[in-house]
């Protein structure tokens, strides 16, 4: 597999992403937000939508809450599939493929623009620059951050990223992407740890980074993974994680008390696109517009703890639900955005860089 097949996850808004070109069909059949019709073209909705994306208790709860509830209202089923590079990578590229919809970094359109087809109005995140928003199907904010198990420090927990790095302080082992595919924000926190300012960061020093994280590295354990996160801090392996913030979500779902620190975290969007070749593109128009009401997307919110992309959300959910969102206004002043267009210029330089690292 090529370094550009497995780049993968992670992205913010690009506020200057330039034009994006999208191929664009007819938007009949679709369902208004909410689950209302759309009127009598609605019996053009039909089929089944196969949706890619990563799986696990993300997935369950895009299940309960939207597939469940748009599948009864418009008889289309949603499949949920495994996301492979093999399938999307040439999808994104104009070709044949399985997916009617899949899971993209904001870095994949900045890559592959020209086969991307255009979602209504109504379906549109308004949380999302204008110049994305247009292609972004069930978009939503996740954080890169650190969390633990709130008992591994009694006295509380490292406050940023240098702190993340003194395991004398803070003993303990660290749960570390291992994945060339997915390393996050890994070379950005070891730049802030070793005293690279964030308006600095880019274009990164990749040296460096490497540096850096050579310093703790027999104080990591890699994960292959999102959910080995989970296993790790409760099983007491590692006494702090790396990880996407919906990790430390789903740990707090299950009864555990963790920290999640925000202060220099990274909010990135996530989100997924229709492709030129997708086989039902209406239905999943329609399943957009669906995942845009502002209550559907509030369930997703409450269960995940990831961003809504609709400002409407914050109205629905709770002052406590909102305090774990990584887009939440009181996160704002602590939080820390990617240079997601340097990072998409550099894809192959990253993915080699940190695939040579993992195996040295």
């Amino acid at each position: 597999m090529s370094s550009l097949n497995r780049f993968r996850r992670g992205a913010t808004v690009a506020l200057a992403i330039g034009a994006v070109a999208a191929v664009a069909t007819g938007c009949a059949g679709t369902a208004s937000a909410g689950g209302t019709s759309s009127g009598s073209d609605d019996a053009a909705i039909s089929g089944q939508i196969v949706w890619a994306d990563f799986g696990g208790p993300t997935n369950e709860s895009r299940q309960v809450a939207y597939f469940d509830g748009f599948g009864d209202d418009t008889g289309v089923d949603v499949v949920s599939s495994s996301i492979e590079d093999a399938i999307y990578y040439p999808m994104l590229e104009g070709e044949d493929g399985d997916y009617d919809v899949f899971q993209v970094s904001t870095a994949d359109i900045l890559a592959y623009p020209d086969h991307i087809q255009e979602i209504p109005d109504e379906a549109r995140g308004d949380l999302i620059d204008d110049t994305l928003s247009p292609y972004v199907v069930g978009g939503f904010y996740i954080g890169i951050g650190q969390g633990w198990l709130t008992d591994t420090f009694a006295d509380g927990g490292p406050q940023d990223w240098v702190d993340f790095f003194d395991t004398e302080k803070y003993p303990g082992k660290r749960a570390w992407p291992g994945s060339p595919g997915f390393f996050d924000g890994s070379y950005e926190i070891a730049l802030l740890a070793d005293g690279v300012a964030p308006e600095d960061l880019y274009p990164l020093d990749l040296d460096r980074a490497t540096a850096k994280l050579n310093t703790i590295r027999d104080d990591l354990v890699f994960y292959q993974s999102y959910p080995e996160v989970q296993q790790l801090l409760s099983s007491g392996s590692a006494s702090i994680a790396v990880s996407v913030t919906g990790q430390f979500k789903a740990l707090q779902n299950s009864g555990l008390d963790v920290t999640v620190q925000w202060n220099q975290a990274f909010q990135a969007l996530n989100g997924f696109v229709i492709p030129e070749k997708s086989s039902n593109p209406d239905a999943v128009k329609a399943l957009a517009t669906w995942i845009n009401d502002p209550e559907n997307q509030a369930v997703f919110t409450e269960r995940t703890g990831y961003g809504p992309v609709n400002s409407a959300v914050f109205e629905v959910i709770s002052d406590e639900v909102a305090a774990n969102v990584v887009n939440s206004p009181e996160h704002a002043d602590g939080l820390l955005q990617w240079d997601e267009q340097w990072r998409a210029d550099n894809k192959d330089l990253l993915i080699d860089s940190y695939t040579a690292w993992l195996a040295g």
